[in-house]
């Protein structure tokens, strides 16, 4: 059984949207899942239950309804690969073997006609994304996209070799890899496909709109900690990692004083987020603040998603979630939050 930890209202001052096409994208969605037999029939029965549609729907609520069919269908194949390679499967315990399969599949990713993995389900459903990838998006929005697999495969080594060791890591390490693991970072390329355009590399690698974009990363995976340290706690797994368990092991603090922390964390990273936004969109070109708008829709997404999908909510053991969000934050300061990998957001206000 999970805790009865009950999350309050968290602060979300985005507006809530979805595309008016969600229903229709989740049913593409199932379909796609079962044509290239993502995932054995048990996991594939769950993950189509989880309205991943209806969160994509939420990313892009006014983007082309082709890519976020193709984004819906890329986060069925993430939810594959972590559930069903790194956390339930053998090799999330393997690191060493689970990083031979990662880089044959990002091979395929770079080139789907690599003979590799020819019958492997998981690499035949990443050579359909990839040609997708292609159809909606420029060559550099491809490789950006390739590259984010990268480091999401990387992380996700990482946390192999800490689940194989039975190792919790500190707070700095963890923060670092979820910025990468928590698959954020492979959705960007995509926010700017659904809308048709590409970001100027001038705009994209400004030190500013980087910090933004790792930012919403930041408050996407702890709002995703806090809404799954039920079903975490209570799942089958004796070994998970998130940030209120980390927090609680550093802080030798309970459980709810570890949410307290986090909220506030979240809290902060929010306030930073809203002004270093308000500040970029002086002098944005009309791409960059669509963009930012988008990193915006893609954090409440997230948030509407992670209350409501049976993912997180259990109906088998409920979880203790609210049905809205605060409009003001509990932390309403922009402090930094004294980890080392990321205290240079702060920096720059």
């Amino acid at each position: 059984m999970g805790t009865d930890l009950e999350v309050p209202p968290i602060y979300s001052p985005f507006a809530e949207a979805i595309h008016p096409r969600y229903q229709n994208i989740d049913q593409q969605t199932a379909l796609w899942a079962e044509k290239f037999r993502i995932g054995s029939d048990e996991l594939r029965g769950r993950l189509v239950r989880h309205d991943i549609g209806g969160f994509s729907a939420r990313i892009l609520p006014e983007g082309r309804e082709e890519v976020v069919a193709l984004l819906s269908d890329f986060v069925l194949w993430l939810f594959g690969v972590d559930d069903g390679h790194c956390e339930e499967g053998e090799l999330g315990r393997k690191p060493g073997e689970l990083s031979g399969y990662l880089s044959r599949l990002l091979r395929v990713a770079q080139n789907p006609e690599s003979p590799l993995l020819l019958d492997d389900p998981l690499a035949d459903g990443l050579r359909d994304l990839r040609r997708r990838v292609d159809r909606y998006g420029t060559a550099g929005q491809a490789a950006r996209w390739v590259d984010a697999l990268r480091e999401y495969f990387f992380s996700v080594v990482w946390e192999s070799s800490h689940r194989t060791a039975g190792t919790v890591p500190d707070l700095d390490d963890y923060t670092l890899m979820r910025l990468y693991d928590g698959a954020t970072s492979v959705v960007l390329p995509l926010l700017e496909m659904g809308y048709g355009y590409e970001l100027q590399p001038h705009e994209r690698d400004d030190r500013r709109v980087r910090a933004a974009a790792e930012l919403a990363s930041f408050i996407i995976t702890w709002d995703n900690d806090i809404f799954s340290y039920h079903k975490e706690a209570g799942g089958k797994d004796d070994f998970w990692l998130n940030a209120l368990r980390v927090i609680e092991r550093e802080q030798g603090v309970t459980p709810g004083a570890a949410l307290d922390v986090a909220i506030s964390q979240r809290d902060r990273a929010t306030n930073l987020f809203l002004l270093l936004c308000e500040r970029l969109r002086a002098d944005a070109s009309p791409q960059l603040r669509q963009y930012l708008d988008s990193l915006g829709s893609f954090i409440r997404g997230a948030q509407d998603w992670g209350i409501t999908s049976v993912r997180y909510t259990t109906p088998h053991d409920p979880a203790r979630f609210p049905d809205a969000f605060r409009e003001t934050p509990v932390d309403p300061s922009v402090r930094p939050l004294g980890i080392a990998a990321v205290d240079w957001w702060f920096e720059l206000v």
